[in-house]
């Protein structure tokens, strides 16, 4: 437990102290957002350009920091394969979105990649994650809510398939959610919270909530490893947003989003609550589902049924002030949150011999 209490500590330490750093770094070298015009026009687009962007470098950078202090001196905490399987699921989205946004400010319009190549990146860092998941962390191949469920073996391709969906939807959820200063980065401290408790439950109780047959040991490193990675990007989250709240000095751009997203997706996958993970980030569901409806309404009927998508970019054309919506949202995600983790411990609760 004292190792999860000090990556979080030193990774907000980080985020908050080195983040002027970045922020002065990527000013010198003119690393500004670009805005889109068709943008809303309550947006303040000309505030909000040449903001630098790429912040997602501080983020990343004081998690990975966090994590391996927590490690130092530390007989309890060992690097576990499910904590390297999920670093590099981590990293290789945060370089798949350093390009995209590096190639956006060089090229003077908020493009990036294309379409094309961002999404083969995403597939090829997904599939490397869903390898070593089935090879070397050997994680259930069970479909599964708040743990493994019996009799529904994807079996390994099909488990592949299902975490490269998961890893794609995530990121993207997430990237779709990072319109407004500090939104993302607030909902993702709470999402990562949750992960915090119900992978360290899983560490206390490790037969419980696997299937595959493994050392108690060996589930038990795996679980709280991950337990420090969720801690560690909790902090450094809540660091981040000290800089990013509105009016925000950097933005995470696609860097940081799809790093986080990523995360997200890695960590209900090797605990087991992929199906739970929906709800513990209901708010990255509402903002999809809200552009796939204005889509699907648009143009399946030539009607919008939004003012503009996402929806929180609808809040902004009724009227409501950014920092009303990105505090409105945060309570939603805050509330999704809470309510995964009640499910999660309602399930808990019914476990013969553990939940009592």
């Amino acid at each position: 437990m004292i190792a999860v209490l000090i990556a979080v500590a030193i990774a907000f330490t980080v985020a908050v102290l080195g983040t002027p750093f970045v922020i002065r770094y990527l000013q010198r070298h003119n690393i500004g957002a670009q805005i889109r015009d068709d943008g809303p026009v309550a947006h303040p687009h000309e505030a909000k350009a040449g903001t630098p962007t790429m912040g997602g470098v501080a983020i990343v950078g004081a998690a990975f920091v966090g994590y391996l202090v927590a490690h130092i001196n530390s007989e309890a905490i060992k690097f576990a394969d499910s904590a390297i399987a999920l670093w590099v699921l981590i990293l290789g989205l945060f370089a798949v979105g350093f390009i995209d946004d590096y190639l956006g400010v060089r090229r003077a319009r908020n493009l990036g990649l294309r379409k094309r190549g961002k999404t083969l990146g995403l597939l090829v860092v997904a599939v490397l994650f869903a390898v070593m998941s089935t090879q070397v962390v050997h994680v259930s191949t069970h479909l599964s809510f708040t743990r493994p469920i019996s009799g529904v073996d994807l079996g390994t391709v099909g488990w592949i398939m299902w975490c490269v969906a998961v890893v794609y939807a995530t990121t993207n959820a997430v990237n779709i959610t990072d319109g407004l200063d500090g939104l993302a980065a607030g909902s993702s401290a709470l999402v990562f919270a949750a992960f915090v408790v119900i992978s360290f439950t899983q560490f206390r109780h490790p037969g419980a909530y696997h299937l595959r047959d493994a050392t108690r040991s060996a589930l038990e490193a795996g679980s709280i490893d991950v337990t420090v990675v969720a801690a560690a990007l909790m902090g450094a989250c809540i660091g981040f947003l000290w800089w990013n709240a509105p009016p925000a000095k950097v933005f995470m751009g696609d860097t940081g989003a799809l790093a986080l997203g990523g995360a997200m997706a890695g960590m209900g996958l090797l605990t087991n609550t992929a199906l739970l993970l929906p709800i513990i980030g209901g708010l990255y569901v509402l903002e999809t589902v809200s552009v796939i409806a204005q889509v699907i309404s648009f143009r399946g009927f030539g009607r919008r049924i939004l003012r503009m998508s996402p929806i929180h970019h609808h809040f902004e054309l009724l009227g409501w002030p950014e920092s009303t919506i990105i505090v409105r949202f945060w309570i939603l995600a805050g509330l999704a949150m809470a309510l995964g983790l009640g499910l999660f411990y309602a399930d808990f609760l019914r476990i013969p011999g553990v939940g009592g």
